[in-house]
């Protein structure tokens, strides 16, 4: 936890995603994004492209994404359901089938507070597309990361990590399954996932971060609170209007020193990290409004406190979970 304090970046929470990449020319490096075609994803890729980079969007349904991302420069798209094991492990066969090394890699896409689902394999859904069908994916591509000679991973969490440590007694809610509950255990996992990816790959060059973008509010599907690729319909829009997120006419609130941005403002700090010197020294972090987060007091997040500020708490900076999961992860991926 010595490196989770904030190193003066120069960036603020109303930085956009091309803000943060002026200057840096991608060029001739390659990026994965997951569920890179709407929302927060569709920033991201459509900023790194910007810069130079070459960007393949994994995605469920390859041909209604590629409408999405249609004028962007050097995207491709692949299909990966990540709650499929093998989809996941078709999507690494064709991109290690290329020989093209993988400089970043930006595990955007996610699910927020459903209802209870399980995949084929029993394991609920929250943890088992957020975290486990990442992990996988990104195990897999570890040699095409490897061959980048320095190489980012970028977890997209969120400050609903708060609200749950890691269930170890019951990770997949056989018992009172509790929908928030399971995506702040989801999105622990993602931090932890960056703390341990850390300390067991930048031996080889390979940096990994976890970054709370904000909230950012669309509507392209009604109302629902957007993290990645997050849904979430339950939502309604006196929800969000109680929770100060959309004004009375349910247009979004844009306040990002209140973590409300706008889709450039959220993708930021995902792209930073990505991409950005100054965190070569700083892997295994959490990062929010394109800085280090500070480390904040266990105390649980409040969805009705309109000032909440999603910091950083120490259970999802835990060395030792961070290696328990990863073993967990990696005997649940093998079944």
């Amino acid at each position: 936890m010595t490196k989770q304090h904030p190193i003066g970046t120069g960036f603020t929470a109303a930085s956009t995603a091309d803000d943060v990449l002026a200057g840096i020319d991608l060029t001739g490096k390659n990026a994965i994004v997951t569920g890179g075609h709407r929302g927060l994803g569709l920033e991201t890729t459509r900023a790194l492209s910007k810069a130079g980079a070459s960007v393949t969007v994994a995605v469920r349904n390859p041909s209604s994404a590629a409408a999405a991302l249609a004028g962007i420069d050097r995207v491709e798209t692949s299909e990966l359901d990540l709650l499929d094991p093998k989809s996941i492990d078709a999507f690494v066969d064709r991109y290690l089938a290329t020989g093209r090394p993988l400089h970043i890699l930006i595990n955007n896409a996610g699910i927020m507070a459903g209802p209870l689902v399980r995949d084929a394999r029993g394991y609920e859904s929250q943890f088992a597309t957020n975290h486990l069908g990442h992990f996988q994916l990104t195990l897999g591509l570890l040699p095409a990361l490897r061959a980048a000679h320095g190489a980012r991973v970028v977890n997209v969490t969120s400050g609903g990590h708060r609200l749950s440590d890691i269930r170890w007694d019951d990770p997949q809610f056989a018992h009172d399954y509790d929908p928030l509950l399971a995506y702040g255990q989801s999105k622990t996992a993602n931090v932890l996932f960056a703390v341990e990816l850390e300390r067991r790959w930048s031996q080889y060059g390979i940096h990994a971060y976890a970054v709370h973008p904000g909230i950012v509010i669309t509507t392209n599907l009604g109302p629902h609170l957007a993290e990645g690729e997050t849904r979430t319909p339950w939502l309604t829009t006196e929800d969000l209007q109680a929770m100060d997120l959309v004004d009375a006419a349910g247009n979004q609130i844009v306040d990002p020193a209140r973590e409300r941005k706008t889709p450039s403002q959220g993708a930021s700090t995902a792209v930073f990290a990505a991409t950005n010197p100054q965190l070569e020294s700083y892997g295994g972090t959490y990062l929010r409004d394109n800085e280090i987060s500070l480390l904040d007091e266990p105390t649980p997040i409040n969805f009705t406190d309109h000032d909440v500020r999603s910091y950083v708490v120490p259970h999802a900076l835990d060395a030792e979970s961070a290696d328990r999961l990863w073993t967990l992860s990696e005997e649940l991926i093998k079944r």
